[in-house]
């Protein structure tokens, strides 16, 4: 199928992500609070937290009991040997981020917050898959090209019933990450359904190095302009950019950009992505706590794509940062969206490394398009719907690369040659 000074990062969905740098009065607030309670070496003594923070205690609940429970569990449960503050203090946060009941926010122990850090960077290994929360249930939203998922056969919409024989009913996504991310040649047993429990299969993936290919483009015979963007990472607009000057030198008489299976990524390469279709205005706007606190991220860039008809391809693995620019581009009128209804993660979160190499990931905003659209939980309805995007050519062996047909491909480029 075709294809630190303080950090703060913005994310949007589960890997996410847009970079702002966030130094001052929080971090110096934070630096400040580690001293006073962590020893001499840097080790946190959880009995000073309750001090610390005692004139914030809420009236409706007795952290009394909290401690009760503490000493509870460190006097009388079977396993002393296994038992460290370190571990208890580490787990009571995340418990207490975990009852939030929201997917997207979590708590990192330190060797946690390091490997999600790493991974926003685009640097794993895995099977090639972004996951999600639909309807409490783990699902696929979209397999990488060329990864080890997508050639097991995943496909976006899959619910991950099992792994490695462990139900996932009730795991958070970090959780699943974490259990389905390993060693390269490895493997992970994940239990799939398609069409409901009756049709569960397993399917054993081995798991790989995953460099995320970005940007993929190409002048057609007709003099349509074919542009891939497969994920938002730091590489893309730099693919985009220097693919954006190959199609304007061909002077093409349209655009078809794919953005099926893409799962987000950065917030600012996703606006200026957008911003070559758009002359002014906003692109997305940010909602915080308070209603009336709100960041809107407004076109910028040289717009070099304004007057060239376009049409968006997308699907139900199209999410988060692709729907950023899909929503746009159908707001504002400058491109056809066709395909099937987009994924529908429209959340915001804020990524916060603490001095002791725990992070917190929090939601902390909902964004909406120009036109005040909420996608989270929603997604982008097509303008043309296309419930069937590949279609099998029965005339063709099934290990050819033609053995598919793609129906969103046809329909984009009889849009754009009538």
């Amino acid at each position: 199928m075709p294809h630190k000074s303080r950090i703060t990062t913005v994310i949007f969905g589960f890997i996410t992500a847009a970079v702002l740098l966030c130094v001052g009065f929080v971090s110096g607030m934070i630096v400040n609070v580690q001293d006073y309670i962590a020893n001499e070496d840097g080790t946190v003594e959880v009995e000073k937290v309750l001090d610390l923070y005692s004139k914030t205690r809420s009236s409706d609940v007795s952290f009394n009991q909290f401690w009760d429970i503490w000493d509870r569990v460190k006097n009388k449960h079977v396993d002393q040997s296994e038992i460290t503050d370190v571990d208890l203090f580490y787990g009571a946060i995340q418990g207490l981020v975990q009852s939030l009941d929201d997917p997207y926010s979590v708590y990192f122990p330190p060797k946690d917050a390091e490997t999600f850090a790493r991974d926003l960077a685009g640097n794993f290994e895995g099977i090639g898959a972004e996951i999600g929360i639909r309807e409490n249930q783990l699902v696929i939203v979209a397999p990488l090209p060329e990864s080890p998922a997508e050639k097991s056969g995943l496909i976006a919409g899959d619910k991950i019933l099992a792994i490695d024989g462990n139900d996932t009913f009730g795991i958070s996504i970090d959780e699943a990450v974490n259990n389905i991310r390993g060693p390269k040649g490895s493997d992970v047993i994940l239990t799939i359904s398609s069409n409901g429990f009756d049709t569960a299969r397993e399917v054993s993936i081995t798991r790989d190095t995953i460099n995320i290919p970005t940007v993929i483009n190409e002048i057609r015979d007709d003099n349509i302009a074919y542009l891939r963007i497969a994920h938002f990472n730091g590489e893309t607009w730099g693919q985009f950019d220097k693919a954006v000057k190959e199609i304007l030198r061909e002077s093409p008489k349209g655009i078809v950009l794919d953005l099926r299976s893409n799962p987000g990524g950065y917030l600012k390469t996703s606006v200026d992505v957008a911003s070559e279709w758009v002359s002014s205005g906003p692109i997305v706007v940010e909602r915080f706590l308070s209603s009336d606190k709100e960041k809107v991220h407004s076109s910028s860039g040289a717009h070099r794509l304004v007057d060239i008809p376009t049409v968006v391809l997308v699907d139900g693995g199209t999410a988060s940062g692709s729907e950023i620019v899909a929503g746009a581009l159908q707001d504002y009128g400058a491109a056809q969206i066709i395909g099937k209804q987009t994924f529908g993660i429209g959340s915001v979160q804020d990524f916060e490394p603490f001095p002791d190499g725990s992070a917190l990931k929090l939601t902390i905003a909902k964004w909406f398009t120009p036109n005040n659209r909420a996608i989270d939980g929603e997604g982008v309805a097509p303008d043309i719907i296309i419930e069937e995007m590949f279609v099998r050519n029965e005339d063709v062996p099934e290990d050819d690369e033609n053995a598919f047909k793609d129906i969103g491909l046809q329909k984009a480029v009889e849009l754009l040659s009538t």
